[in-house]
């Protein structure tokens, strides 16, 4: 442990708060926070993915945002790359890195020491696997999964989420190997980090879905329209055309449906989107849990997020 860097995760659903408690934290432990979000990544998506703005970030270095052309794909492997050199950058200059972001399996990656080759992609075949998820559904899809890697089904069945299952099965048909015996390969290794995790969350889920759809009022108001108009004229990758906001308002722009019906759609599918986030991170037993609304005010919740990190790691 002695060797390891000292890091603190704060993970949790969209719209919970991350940005401005991991911005907090970062006064007050004199750190940069790395973005751990696999959409704030690409240039030109700023509003649907929720980018801090230069006032909200008040000052406090961000890395890993805004910094990818929307053209070009972006894997879990180059994240922990990028994000293990900006860790040793952090480190090297006396600061504190802050890993702040909801893509569970980026921040999995990054803290497990979870090793990939750089990523074959076989475009083909994932076109081919979402081409069956969108005629004969998920579970078709969990049973093809089940044939070649049984384990990877039962950890992706819950949270049902075809992007990962998809990417299972193509890992297998890519690498001859599966994606449960390279991560269970891969964490032979000692991480360099010894983490604090920390999660963000409500008790009442409907105070989070309140949230959210606030959320998506607020970016219509900051001009999500407009930014979806240029967005959905440009070549998007293979990942960043997964971004929730655009393609819930494209039925609105080739006069398929109504605004009302488009913006209802991209709340639902938010909300959704939480859903799987909150059951991707509760399988971590590491995560010390804030719930925001279990609290007298946002003070106390940073109060006792400051106590979990010095008790964790400077204290313990």
């Amino acid at each position: 442990m002695e060797n390891q860097i000292k890091v603190v995760s704060l993970v949790g659903p969209t719209a919970s708060g991350k940005t401005r408690l991991g911005i907090d934290l970062a006064k007050r432990f004199n750190g940069e926070i790395i973005s751990a979000d696999s959409m704030q990544i690409y240039k030109g998506m700023k509003i649907a993915t929720a980018k801090p703005t230069e006032e909200e970030t008040q000052g406090i270095k961000h890395h890993l945002i805004d910094f990818v052309p929307a053209d070009c794909s972006y894997s879990v492997a180059r994240f922990v790359e990028d994000a293990s050199r900006c860790i040793d950058d952090i480190y090297s200059r006396g600061k504190f890195p802050l890993i702040v972001g909801g893509t569970g399996l980026y921040v999995d990656s990054l803290l497990n020491n979870i090793k990939f080759n750089e990523e074959i992609r076989d475009e083909a075949k994932s076109g081919e696997l979402w081409q069956i998820y969108r005629n004969d559904g998920i579970e078709k899809l969990l049973d093809i999964l089940d044939e070649i890697d049984r384990e990877s089904k039962i950890r992706l069945e819950e949270e049902r989420n075809p992007k990962r299952i998809i990417r299972a099965i193509e890992f297998y048909y890519t690498t001859g190997m599966t994606i449960t015996r390279q991560i269970a390969d891969s964490r032979l290794e000692k991480s360099p980090y010894t983490a604090v995790k920390l999660g963000l969350n409500f008790n009442d889920r409907e105070k989070l879905y309140e949230r959210i759809n606030k959320r998506v009022d607020l970016m219509l108001e900051q001009g999500l329209l407009e930014e979806t108009k240029q967005v959905l004229g440009k070549d998007l990758s293979f990942t960043s055309v997964k971004a929730i906001g655009y393609k819930e308002l494209a039925p609105y722009f080739n006069n398929e449906k109504s605004l009302e019906e488009c913006i209802e759609k991209l709340k639902q599918s938010t909300r959704r989107y939480a859903k799987r986030q909150i059951t991707w991170f509760k399988r971590d037993k590491d995560i010390h849990w804030l719930y925001a609304d279990s609290y007298s005010s946002y003070e106390e919740m940073l109060g006792e997020a400051v106590n979990i990190i010095n008790e964790g790691l400077f204290y313990g």
